[in-house]
C-alpha cells in the first residue's frame, strides 16, 4: 500500500480525524489569544471570491460555509443511509433521537430566556446561542473517546445533532435574518428536485444519462449552483450540504458494487477530514478572549452556559426518557439510559452555529465578548465531562465484548 493510501484510508477513521479536527481548534484558540493574533485575524478576514455572485467571502466564512458543506453532506449520506437500510428504519427507533432534539433546542433557550428576563434589552436576544450542537465536534469527541461504544450511540447523536442545527438554522433564518431572498431560495429548490431526480429517478433518459456522463461531472456542477443559490437566498449554504446528501441513492444499480451514496461518501470523507474540518476548525475556533472584565457578572455568560450545560442534559435526557415513556419511542436494546446521559453532556459544545448565532445577536462588543468566552467554556466542559462519561462506558462495553469472546472461546475449547 503507497503513503497516499495509507494517508487516505487513516482519515477515513473517525478517531483520527477527530484529533486533527481537535488539534486544529487548540492551535486557532493559542494563536488568537497570542501575540500573534493579528496574523490570525488577517488571514480569516482576507477576502477573495467573485462578487458578481456575492461571493467575494472572508476566509473564514469560506471555510464555515463551503468547507463545511463537505462535511454536512456526508452527514447527509450517512442519515439516509442509516433510513433507509440501518438503524433508523424502525420509526419507533427513530422518533427517539427526534424527541431528543426538540428538547435540546427548546429548553436550552427557555432557560437563557429566564436568565435574561430582568435584564431585558439587547441581552436577551441571544437565546438562539445555546440552541445548537455542533456536530463535527461532537462527533470528534465521541469518536476519540468511545472507540468501544455501539454504532446505534453515534447514530442516536447523529440523528439529534442534524435535527438540532436544521431547528438553529431556521431560527437563524427567521429570527435572525433581516431578509430572505426568496427567488433564490425557489430556484435551489428546483435544483435539488433535479438533484433528486438524477439520483433517484428511473426513466428511460435519466438512465441514459447516468450511464453516458460520469457521476462527478454530472453532479459535481449542480451540487456548486445549488450551494451558490442557497448562501444567495440568506440560509446558512451547510443546509444545501445536508440535503443533497440526503437526496443520494443509497443502493447499487446493475452492474454497480456500491451505491452512489456510498461512492461519494468514500471520495470526499479523506478530504472532507483531512482539509474540510481542520480549516474550519482553525478558522472558527480562533475566539480572542480579550476585554472579557465583566464575563462572570454578565446575565449573558450564564444564559449561555446554563443554557448549554444544563439545558442540553435535561432537555436531551428528559425528552428522550418522556417519549419512551408516554409514546412508542424505543430506546435501542444495545444502548443503556447512561449513554444517552452521556450523549446529553456532549451535545452540550455548540461552538459553530452558536458563535454565529451570537455574531447575529449582539452588536454591543462587552455582549458578544462574554457570549463567544461562554461558548468556549461550555463547549470545552462539555467535552471533558462527556469524555468522562462515555469513556467510562465505553471501558464498560470493551469489558463485555472480551467476556463475550473469553466465553466464546471456552465454549469451542469444550
Amino acid at each position: 500500500m503507497s503513503a497516499v493510501s495509507r494517508i487516505t484510508a487513516a482519515l477515513r477513521s473517525d478517531a483520527v480525524s477527530g484529533s486533527l479536527l481537535i488539534g486544529a481548534a487548540v492551535v486557532a484558540l493559542v494563536w488568537a489569544n497570542s501575540p500573534l493574533s493579528h496574523a490570525y485575524e488577517s488571514l480569516r478576514s482576507f477576502t477573495f471570491g467573485p462578487a458578481a455572485l456575492h461571493l467575494n467571502l472572508s476566509v473564514g466564512a469560506w471555510a464555515a460555509d463551503g468547507l463545511l458543506a463537505v462535511f454536512f453532506f456526508i452527514v447527509g449520506t450517512e442519515l439516509k443511509q442509516e433510513l433507509v437500510h440501518g438503524e433508523l428504519r424502525d420509526p419507533r427507533r427513530a422518533a427517539l433521537p427526534i424527541a431528543a432534539a426538540i428538547g435540546g433546542v427548546a429548553v436550552p433557550a427557555l432557560i437563557f430566556l429566564a436568565i435574561n428576563a430582568t435584564t431585558g434589552g439587547e441581552a436577551i436576544g441571544g437565546w438562539g446561542i445555546p440552541m445548537a450542537t455542533d456536530i463535527a465536534f461532537a462527533l470528534a469527541v465521541l469518536a476519540v473517546v468511545g472507540r468501544h461504544l455501539p454504532t446505534p450511540l453515534r447514530t442516536f447523536l447523529l440523528t439529534l445533532a442534524i435535527v438540532d442545527d436544521m431547528v438553529a438554522v431556521l431560527v437563524i433564518a427567521v429570527a435572525y435574518t433581516t431578509g430572505l431572498d426568496f427567488a433564490a431560495l425557489a430556484l435551489a429548490a428546483a435544483g435539488l428536485a433535479v438533484f433528486g431526480y438524477l439520483q433517484n429517478g428511473s426513466g428511460r433518459a435519466v438512465t441514459r444519462l447516468r450511464a453516458r456522463v460520469p457521476g462527478w461531472l454530472l453532479f459535481a456542477p449542480l451540487a456548486v449552483v445549488i450551494w451558490v443559490l442557497t448562501h444567495a437566498s440568506g440560509v446558512h449554504a451547510t443546509v444545501a450540504g445536508v440535503v443533497m446528501g440526503l437526496l443520494m441513492h443509497t443502493r447499487p444499480r446493475d452492474g454497480e458494487s456500491h451505491s452512489p451514496s456510498h461512492r461519494a461518501e468514500e471520495m470526499l470523507r479523506p478530504f472532507s477530514a483531512g482539509i474540510a474540518l481542520p480549516v474550519f476548525a482553525l478558522m472558527a475556533a480562533g475566539v480572542s478572549l480579550s476585554g472579557a472584565g465583566g464575563f462572570w457578572t454578565s446575565t449573558v455568560t450564564w444564559g449561555v452556559l446554563a443554557g448549554l450545560l444544563a439545558g442540553k442534559l435535561l432537555g436531551i435526557f428528559g425528552f428522550s426518557w418522556l417519549a419512551s415513556r408516554f409514546t412508542s419511542a424505543q430506546l435501542n436494546p444495545r444502548l443503556s439510559w447512561s449513554d444517552v446521559a452521556g450523549i446529553s453532556v456532549l451535545s452540550a459544545i455548540g461552538f459553530t452555529v452558536s458563535l454565529l448565532i451570537a455574531e447575529l445577536s449582539y452588536t454591543t462588543e462587552a455582549h458578544l465578548t462574554d457570549a463567544k468566552g461562554a461558548i468556549l467554556l461550555a463547549s470545552a466542559t462539555a467535552s471533558l465531562l462527556a469524555a468522562v462519561v462515555l469513556g467510562r462506558r465505553s471501558r464498560h462495553y470493551r469489558r463485555l465484548t472480551q467476556h463475550h469472546g473469553d466465553v466464546e472461546s471456552a465454549g469451542t475449547r469444550e
